[in-house]
């Protein structure tokens, strides 16, 4: 796959993570221009308000795990990537347990455990628990992320595409765990995915 059809891949993966959140506040606004019922109006504001925060929130972590945030060499506080990561999961069926560690990482690496934090929650379909523990060592980075839940496991084309062995272009969805790869690979960080009854573990470093 060359740079361009790459870019277009991550592109259009971040449109379909918008679409959702930003149709239902359009759908909220224009319940609130028709209807006249206070009932029905409250539960449109309900709707916009918390479709605006959930678009924020993947706004939010997208501008850091997929784009160029920050300059060459810049690091990122790993309690503000707990942030971001606890916001898009925010009103999900997955359940984050962010081991906090007051230390500041290297950019690509904050990046790599971002998008290694999506893999595994993409790993539960029905939702369950992630506990993620990153090294507290900004000189060594490191992390392990274990995702636990009823029908946990590993998409073959999810496995592949970690590995580097996609055969076949990628659609906008499948396109992060190929993000993923990449920024593993250029950081030589060892990343793994190993899956056991009900859990699915995510290691690097």
């Amino acid at each position: 796959m060359n740079e361009l059809d790459f870019s277009a891949l991550l592109v259009s993966r971040v449109c379909h993570d918008l679409v959702s959140p930003l149709g239902a506040v359009v759908n909220g606004l224009e319940v609130l221009e028709d209807e006249r019922d206070a009932a029905m109006r409250a539960d449109a504001l309900k709707l916009v308000a918390s479709s605006a925060a959930q678009a924020l929130a993947r706004i939010q972590f997208l501008r850091i795990a997929f784009g160029a945030a920050g300059s060459a060499g810049a690091e990122l506080d790993l309690g503000e990537i707990g942030r971001l990561v606890n916001g898009l999961f925010s009103g999900s069926k997955i359940k984050l347990e962010w081991q906090e560690a007051h230390v500041h990482w290297p950019k690509d690496w904050a990046k790599l455990l971002m998008n290694a934090t999506v893999l595994a929650a993409d790993c539960l379909p029905r939702g369950g628990r992630l506990k993620v523990i990153p090294s507290g060592d900004p000189a060594a980075p490191a992390f392990k992320i274990h995702a636990a839940g009823s029908h946990a496991r590993i998409l073959e084309e999810v496995e592949r595409a970690v590995r580097g062995e996609a055969s076949s272009l990628p659609d906008a969805r499948g396109v992060q765990p190929l993000l993923t790869y990449k920024l593993a690979r250029s950081l030589n960080a060892g990343l793994t995915l190993t899956a056991g009854e009900g859990f699915v573990d995510v290691a690097a470093g």
